[in-house]
């Protein structure tokens, strides 16, 4: 059984990242298809058979991916998949729209529709930096990118959503069923503390649609301390916002993150998050999240358990929130475990049956 793998873009880590990585161990041997890969930017492949598309060659393209927004079809079904039984997607894209041979099942792993086309489409528009020029452009690029991405999505055989949240919108914008399967998080490597610090903590790329402004704002009127791990295209813009109490820490090692997490109040997580990996992190510290009631928080925190939510996406309700929060009344050996529900053990197992039952049902179908 030949399988091979596809991601939209290796130049950023994230939790879709890990994911990958984790069917890449489920499937050591299988090639790694990508449309640009950024070796310096992101570590953890180095020993993988990584394929790129011809946008690998063009000019900023690892920087500057969305320039080639209307290359991005083309260069999808140019990706040659020949020879093998079995294709897996990890997307929040595009990839998804390779074509395969008939022979051959594709199973995707969808993070989320691609957000830029559908659920986040205006906000995308309005965040555009380049100039009239493309922002005036940019809306019929989009509405060709959307047909064919609702074309391409009917080409998969089989969709796998990483949280409930996410089937919706698949239903929702593809009109496809999916399976759930969460992805992994290695709760074995956080552990709880005997001693906790004073500070709340964001673990966020610092990105417009996380939200992180948000929590600047809450916490600059709470006057207490916040620490901040993360990079990102906002950090400039977000630094002059912050007041001193507010600590930015750049990027940490994994063995910073987890020493953090396991010592902080809580985890702020004011963001929609289609899964969230970083605050079952936060949980198998022993440590509770207080986030924003949408998506896949809805699904990881238990209200009142392993965290509290805020139901209203503004700093002043955050604010009330922190206020309200007790961090002695929980458990942290409850939350870690929890956590466990979630941990790789399920993920790897889940996608092991998934996959093999999925290819028996395919070709008993083709034999028929």
């Amino acid at each position: 059984m030949k399988v091979a793998l596809l991601h939209d873009y290796l130049n950023q880590a994230g939790g879709a990242e890990r994911v990958l990585l984790a069917l890449a161990e489920l499937f050591p041997d299988a090639p790694i298809h990508t449309l640009i890969h950024d070796k310096k930017r992101l570590l953890g492949f180095e020993n993988k058979n990584i394929k790129t598309s011809f946008l690998q060659k063009m000019p900023f393209s690892s920087s500057h991916i969305r320039w080639y927004l209307p290359l991005m079809p083309s260069a999808i079904e140019q990706l040659d998949l020949s020879g093998h039984d079995i294709v897996i997607s990890s997307t929040s894209a595009l990839i998804k729209g390779v074509i395969t041979h008939p022979q051959t099942l594709h199973i995707c792993y969808c993070h989320t529709p691609t957000r830029y086309l559908w659920s986040e489409a205006h906000q995308y528009h309005k965040e555009i930096k380049e100039g009239k020029i493309v922002k005036n452009f940019l809306p019929y690029i989009l509405n060709n990118l959307r047909l064919w991405d609702q074309v391409a999505a009917q080409r998969v055989n089989y969709f796998i959503a990483n949280s409930n949240f996410i089937a919706q919108r698949i239903k929702n914008y593809y009109n496809r069923e999916s399976a759930v399967i969460y992805p992994p998080v290695d709760t074995e490597n956080f552990y709880t503390s005997n001693e906790l610090g004073d500070y709340y903590l964001i673990i966020s790329r610092l990105k417009p649609y996380k939200k992180v402004n948000l929590a600047i704002q809450a916490f600059n009127k709470l006057n207490i301390p916040l620490k901040i791990i993360g990079i990102g295209e906002e950090e400039k813009k977000l630094k002059k916002m912050a007041k001193p109490n507010i600590e930015f820490l750049g990027a940490v090692s994994e063995e910073e993150k987890r020493s953090y997490l396991s010592r902080c109040l809580a985890l702020i997580h004011p963001q929609t998050e289609d899964f969230g990996i970083t605050a079952v992190e936060a949980m198998a510290s022993g440590r509770p999240v207080i986030a924003y009631a949408e998506g896949g928080s809805l699904e990881t925190v238990v209200n009142g358990e392993s965290g509290i939510f805020f139901n209203e996406q503004s700093w002043e309700a955050l604010i009330d929130t922190v206020i309200k929060f007790k961090p002695q009344e929980f458990d942290p050996h409850a939350i870690k475990n929890h956590a466990e529900k979630f941990n790789s053990k399920n993920f790897y197992q889940q996608i092991k049956n998934f996959v093999d039952k999925s290819y028996q049902k395919f070709k008993n179908n083709n034999n028929t």
